[in-house]
């Protein structure tokens, strides 16, 4: 009967089976075990996971609570979080990312990257995190070209999707859409570029096309323009647009009215922004003209100015459009900067053309004007040679009646002198002598009054002490007052020394004081005489047309009947004289008014009618001591030399012979010649010279300081004594003589020649 249990071999291949098994039941225990934890940590939220065509992807292990709050971030996040596997499926996408790309997570989850969006002109912007490859994280800048044909641009960070175990199981992209910031960055640049190009031009012309060029950057236009408003023929004068290629440009006139009803909502200011001319009732009935031109829709802005309009900026798209707000404010910006700058240099170029009419005008005006001052200038040319005939007049009635009764006084006391010689009579000729001498002197007297008005005397200037010379003067003075003229002298205290010629600065105080007698008769009155020490700083200084600096003042006041202005500005013109025909020779104060001014000085009236007048001299300080005044008495005899030779030079025969004589008489050596030529001949020779006197003004083409200096250069110690009787200043240095020289001038005492050469030989 057969047994009811297999053969061992039997039974050993059945406990192998059950081996395995039970090994393979063991294994799906396990894993079926794991997959229940999994899902109970799902149902739970102690972990996210995506399953994804039945695979369950784990991201991360987290207590529930973080994971919920996790998943509320995300879906509140505005930046588009993208998860893709390493097959680069999207494997989780939050809300934002669904709005951004315009798709539902539920339809492309386990689809790939490339439904969604492509990707182009991506940039890596920067590392983060570097390190090893799977856990690097980057920053890209890209343009995402989206499925329904759009675009955005964004900047993403990129990172490794790691499951529980660290393991790589995808990539993590945060993505931000930059698209309006970088249109808004563009607007800005335009903006900037704008400004930049503007600095550069001033062609109204060429400005209205940057403008438009610079828009068509930013919007990607077909055609923009600025164009003028002309109200009258409702015409949008265009002088230059831009274009894309092939597009017709608009530049002329543009009759706006003949493509839409929306003129009238520009004049009123408001902008036009139409998306499609096909479907805009303002635009529906030219569409096909407007189409053609290019403009399937358009922007408008309007410029107002005192509610009228007055410019249009226009933007033009081949393409249907919608305009956006930003849009609007880039070209109203664009527009109203156009607009300013145009006009600036609308105004700067109607400034320039100004400002040559001007010139043209101011060339021609000083044409004119010279012209003009030509002829005022012949006319008074004219008016100072009649004034100056009409002095003239005066002089002939002046000074040839004083010269007169002085010839008449010389030749007389001469005629009388010569006869009682004839008949051996020698009693009384000093008197007629003295006669001759004194007429002498009163006519050099005259002679140097003329010099000194034409301010061409020879002056010999020395330190001086004013207080000093008044003093010595005051008895003349009050003799030539007379009696019913009371006079005193104030003298300044520590008195600064001036450097002046003392004779000259006499004549001119004797000069002011008989002036100031003439001015008080016939009752008389009171002359005060006197000085002070002046500092005049740059604002006095100025009043007085003198240099900043020390002055000596020497002033002369009388009670007199004063001055009216125009006396005082007439006052030192030349023969200018308020006594009658005969009385005056008008030289008097033009003598001290050019022996001042030559001095360095100047002279300043100040006047009251009726109340009297003061004659100030201001004199420059000289910085030293000054110079005692000579005995008079030591000049009355002729001073005898010692054998020195004496080389003199002078064309007047009748002086050169009287002034050899004295000389010789004195025991001087003495060599005539009579021009300078020869003087200097005898100068460059071997003959000893001590002393050279000569004239100025000499024949043969030498003057006489002219041979002093050439003789200089051989006998640079050579001592000179000029005698002059018309002072050329040119000639003696303008006034200023050199060390080793001094200067007489004609007519002169014997005696005092005679002592002026004792002094420079024996110096």
């Amino acid at each position: 009967m057969p047994s009811s249990i297999d053969s061992p071999r039997q039974a050993n291949a059945s406990t192998s089976d059950l081996k395995a098994l039970a090994a393979e039941n063991a294994e799906l225990r396990i894993r079926l075990g794991e997959l229940e934890d999994t899902i109970g940590s799902i149902q739970r939220g102690d972990v996210d996971a995506i399953v994804v065509n039945d695979d369950i992807y784990v991201l991360e292990s987290a207590h529930a609570a973080t994971n919920r709050l996790r998943q509320d971030v995300l879906g509140q996040m505005d930046d588009a979080v993208f998860a893709f596997d390493t097959s680069d499926h999207v494997i989780y996408m939050n809300a934002a990312a669904e709005r951004r790309y315009g798709v539902l997570a539920a339809e492309v989850l386990g689809r790939g990257r490339h439904e969604v969006f492509t990707e182009a002109a991506a940039s890596v912007l920067g590392e983060m995190d570097a390190g090893a490859p799977d856990n690097g994280r980057q920053r890209v800048s890209a343009v995402h070209r989206l499925a329904d044909g759009g675009s955005i641009e964004v900047e993403s960070s990129v990172s490794s999707l790691k499951d529980a175990s660290g393991s790589v199981i995808g990539t993590l992209a945060v993505m931000r859409d930059v698209s309006e910031r970088r249109r808004a960055d563009m607007r800005q640049g335009a903006l900037i570029r704008l400004s930049d190009r503007f600095r550069e031009l001033d062609e109204t012309a060429e400005l209205e096309f940057d403008a438009a060029e610079i828009v068509s950057e930013v919007l990607g236009a077909s055609r923009v323009g600025f164009g003028t408003w002309d109200d009258a023929g409702e015409m949008l004068q265009v002088r230059r647009d831009w274009t894309a290629p092939g597009v017709q440009s608009l530049a002329g006139a543009v009759p706006l009215r003949e493509y839409g009803s929306f003129v009238d909502s520009l004049k009123k200011g408001e902008v036009i922004c139409i998306a499609d001319v096909r479907q805009d009732v303002r635009t529906a009935m030219s569409a096909g003209v407007l189409e053609r031109l290019g403009s399937r829709s358009f922007m408008n802005v309007p410029l107002m100015e005192q509610g009228r309009l007055v410019a249009v900026m226009f933007v033009n798209h081949a393409q249907v459009r919608q305009w956006s707000a930003e849009e609007v404010h880039l070209l109203r910006e664009v527009a109203e900067r156009t607009r300013a700058v145009m006009e600036r240099a609308r105004n700067a170029a109607a400034l320039r053309a100004s400002e040559q009419r001007l010139r043209e005008a101011n060339e021609t005006l000083e044409a004119r004007v010279q012209s003009r001052t030509q002829e005022l200038q012949r006319a008074e040319d004219a008016l100072r040679q009649a004034q100056k005939m009409e002095a003239v007049g005066q002089l002939t009635g002046g000074i040839a009646h004083d010269f007169n009764n002085l010839l008449a006084s010389m030749s007389a006391s001469l005629q009388v002198l010569q006869r009682k010689l004839a008949q051996g009579k020698l009693d009384g000729a000093e008197r007629y002598i003295g006669i001759g001498r004194d007429s002498v002197r009163r006519a050099a007297a005259l002679t140097q009054r003329l010099l000194a008005f034409a301010r061409r005397q020879t002056l010999d200037p020395k330190p001086t002490d004013v207080n000093r010379l008044v003093a010595g003067m005051a008895d003349l003075i009050a003799r030539s007052v007379g009696p019913n003229v009371e006079v005193e002298v104030v003298g300044a205290a520590s008195l600064w020394p001036t450097r002046v010629d003392p004779s000259q600065l006499e004549n001119s105080l004797l000069n002011l004081c008989i002036n100031a007698r003439d001015a008080m008769q016939p009752d008389g009155g009171r002359v005060i005489i006197e000085t002070a020490n002046k500092w005049l700083d740059e604002r006095a200084a100025e009043e007085h047309d003198l240099p900043v600096g020390q002055y000596v003042a020497l002033s002369v006041t009388d009670t007199g009947s004063g001055m009216a202005p125009a006396v005082i500005e007439r006052v030192f013109d030349p023969f200018f004289t308020t006594k009658p025909l005969g009385q005056g020779t008008g030289l008097g104060l033009s003598m001290v008014y050019g022996f001042v001014r030559q001095s360095g000085g100047q002279v300043r009236i100040y006047s009251e009618l009726g109340r009297g007048t003061t004659m100030c001299l201001y004199l420059p300080r000289h910085v030293g001591a000054a110079q005692d005044e000579e005995d008079a008495s030591a000049v009355a005899a002729v001073e005898t030399g010692d054998g020195e030779t004496i080389l003199v030079i002078e064309d007047e025969e009748n002086i050169r012979q009287l002034v050899a004589e004295v000389l010789q008489e004195a025991g001087y050596h003495v060599i005539c010649r009579a021009d300078g030529p020869s003087g200097l001949a005898a100068l460059q020779s071997n003959v000893r010279v001590d002393l050279l006197v000569t004239d100025v003004g000499l024949p043969g083409g030498l003057n006489g300081r002219q041979v002093a200096d050439q003789a200089r250069v051989d006998r640079p110690e050579l001592k000179v004594l000029f005698i002059t009787g018309y002072a050329e200043n040119a000639a003696v240095g303008n006034g200023l003589l050199a060390p080793g020289m001094s200067v007489m001038t004609k007519p002169f005492e014997v005696a005092e020649l005679a002592h002026k050469v004792r002094l420079m030989t024996t110096e």
